[in-house]
């Protein structure tokens, strides 16, 4: 028990030696777990370049099928930590690279302002080089924002292809940006809109009732659905 004395006072009592403080207890590891966890564990011989990047010894690949390994995703990130010697490790999630979103935006416009003036070619050179931005977000980074803003890059690329009249192009887009962003009606118009203009109109109508189980109300699907119908009928 703690106590004081005011000013003045005296004591007749001794106080005890001071408290040592009590070592921190180590957790007991269960012999049985650890065996178990040790059990799947195979030792595997690395190459590395410059002390950052990892390759299997054989082939010098950084992902080999031959190996079994595969190190891409480990090596982006040990690259970008030894690029950024500040960061210590990687930061919270919340944290974005704001720089990096307005290069694509911009970018993205600049292939919009093409796009309206009817230069297609140069509009699809734009938006490519912004979904190369759009890509290169940190992988500790919020992983819907690089999909929302790649899969609005590659969505108005796919319209540009179709303008072009590279239908192929334009309807792998339109998949890729129905992969990033399922329930976005955009890809699901871009897919009916490629489908339409290769004549496929059934498909092109299937692809708009999907986009519909997501987003019901959606007037441009329902509009543009309505249309394909009547060309059905013709």
């Amino acid at each position: 028990m703690s106590h004081t004395h005011g000013p003045g006072e005296t004591h007749s009592h001794s106080h005890g030696p001071p408290q040592q403080a009590q070592p921190a207890l180590q957790p007991q590891i269960d012999p049985k777990l650890q065996a178990l966890i040790e059990a799947d564990f195979q030792p595997v011989e690395l190459k590395l370049q410059d002390n950052v990047l990892a390759f299997c010894v054989p082939h010098s690949l950084e992902k080999c099928a031959a190996c079994g390994i595969d190190y891409v995703h480990m090596n982006r990130m040990s690259r970008l930590l030894a690029q950024n010697p500040s960061i210590k490790c990687p930061p919270p999630p919340q944290m974005v690279t704001k720089n990096l979103s307005t290069m694509v935006t911009a970018t993205k416009d600049d292939g919009n302002a093409l796009f309206k003036a009817n230069k297609f070619k140069e509009a699809i050179q734009k938006y490519t080089t912004a979904s190369v931005y759009a890509v290169q977000r940190p992988p500790w980074e919020q992983n819907g924002l690089m999909r929302e803003e790649l899969s609005t890059v590659v969505s108005n690329r796919s319209a540009a292809f179709l303008e072009a009249k590279d239908y192929v192009a334009a309807l792998a887009d339109a998949e890729l940006v129905i992969q990033l962003r399922r329930p976005w009606g955009k890809g699901h118009f871009r897919k009916a809109k490629t489908l339409q203009a290769m004549g496929r109109l059934d498909e092109a109508a299937d692809a708009l009732q999907l986009g519909l189980a997501f987003d019901p109300a959606n007037a441009e699907l329902l509009g543009f659905l309505n249309e394909i119908k009547e060309q059905q009928k013709a």
